[in-house]
């Protein structure tokens, strides 16, 4: 059962770190097809690259779930965690570094993004293994994912106008 955990951890970083790059190029590959925009970067903002870790990781949670998730009974928990931390950490890396140096070039903010996709399986590897954290129901972390989901589309098509969903080059937002 371990050796299966970690396998499909490492495979789920795998997947994360080469679809996230996937994506962040996916939009401009398609000449800006709307349907690639519900899910891939549309502009270079930290609000676009969030979502090049969310949809990576979440599809991975659903493909992982089918086959180990029941190994788990705090499966879906520890994914929202994983995935909730992912998420979150890329803003707080991302304007940490530019607050002590001033800006993050391109290599750092791919270096953050597979710094991040790592710490994520990491942390959710961490908590299998300690078999503490249950949900009372998979269902409600289930509608809570495809909910932030649904965010993440409806931000890239009417992000609010901050800083986030600000593309620093172009100074526009969103689609």
């Amino acid at each position: 059962m371990k050796k299966s955990l970690y396998k499909w951890q490492l495979a789920g970083f795998i997947f994360t770190s080469i679809a996230g790059v996937l994506l962040h190029f996916l939009f401009d590959w398609t000449s800006g097809s709307v349907l690639v925009a519900l899910f891939s970067a549309v502009n270079e903002s930290i609000w676009e690259h969030m979502k090049l870790m969310f949809f990576p990781m979440f599809f991975y949670a659903l493909v992982e779930s089918r086959y180990i998730g029941k190994e788990y009974k705090n499966f879906w928990c520890v994914k929202l965690m994983g995935i909730v931390l992912g998420v979150v950490l890329i803003p707080v890396v991302y304007y940490t570094i530019n607050g002590i140096f001033g800006m993050t070039p391109d290599w750092m903010n791919i270096t953050i993004f597979f710094v991040v996709a790592a710490t994520s399986y990491f942390v959710e590897t961490q908590l299998f293994k300690k078999g503490g954290e249950s949900c009372k129901s998979s269902r409600i972390v289930l509608v809570t994912l495809w909910l932030v989901a649904l965010i993440f589309v409806v931000f890239t098509f009417a992000p609010p106008q901050i800083p986030l969903f600000r593309a620093p080059v172009t100074g526009t937002y969103g689609f």
